[in-house]
């Protein structure tokens, strides 16, 4: 494996359920109010599709282009205030494992399906500033997110670490990430347990591997080649 593309939350950042704060504080602007069907129901919704593009998953729940724009700015906005209120910590082992994997000249990128601006935050927030050479969220790639292969093959057409996407390795913790990494042509689609979905769902999007965290990464692809 010679690119390795990695998720963030859930995966090399432990967010402590900071998406669904962050989605209910932003969906009571909007008037979903906290404790009815409504709320519930889109709560599911937003747990269901952990690691999709988070404007995707607004588009679905509120049916309404200009709606959907709104939820999405004050749930980006409710994030980044609880990212700056210190509720954000690597996973152990994450940032190990990204040296580990560059030390032995594999290219590391971090993606995300989150907006720019709160990529910056968690990367400002961990102190992850030039940890690797490339981050991408959604917008770098056109627009789509998981579970679509496009950061998965904008990494590889952007940094050009490897000849075949057969020696892509992905990791993430979420269905969406694993469906992303198998339609980009991966060789290795590795889920990891630190995150929302558990390992039959993850094998049942088609991990090749489930790993208890990130931090068994460098020695699976070690493995593997």
């Amino acid at each position: 494996m010679r690119l390795v593309v990695l998720d963030m939350a859930g995966t090399t950042v432990a967010d402590g359920g900071l998406v669904e704060d962050a989605f209910s504080r932003a969906a009571e602007r909007l008037g979903v109010e906290p404790g009815t069907d409504d709320h519930a129901e889109k709560l599911r919704y937003v747990r269901a599709t952990m690691g999709e593009s988070k404007i995707t998953v607004f588009r679905a729940l509120f049916h309404d282009e200009a709606r959907a724009q709104q939820a999405n700015a004050a749930f980006e906005e409710e994030y980044g205030r609880l990212v700056a209120g210190g509720r954000v910590a690597p996973v152990p082992g994450a940032r190990e494992a990204v040296e580990e994997l560059a030390a032995a000249g594999r290219t590391v990128v971090l993606s995300t399906g989150f907006a720019r601006v709160t990529q910056d935050a968690l990367l400002d927030a961990l102190g992850w500033r030039g940890l690797v050479g490339l981050t991408l969220c959604p917008a770098d790639a056109g627009g789509r997110g998981r579970p679509w292969p496009d950061l998965v093959l904008h990494a590889l057409l952007r940094t050009r670490a490897a000849d075949d996407v057969r020696e892509v390795a992905v990791a993430g913790d979420t269905a969406y990430d694993m469906l992303s990494g198998l339609r980009a042509g991966a060789g290795v689609v590795a889920g990891v347990l630190t995150g929302a979905h558990d390992e039959q769902t993850l094998r049942a999007a088609g991990a090749t591997h489930v790993l208890g965290s990130v931090a068994g990464l460098p020695a699976l692809i070690d493995g593997t080649g």
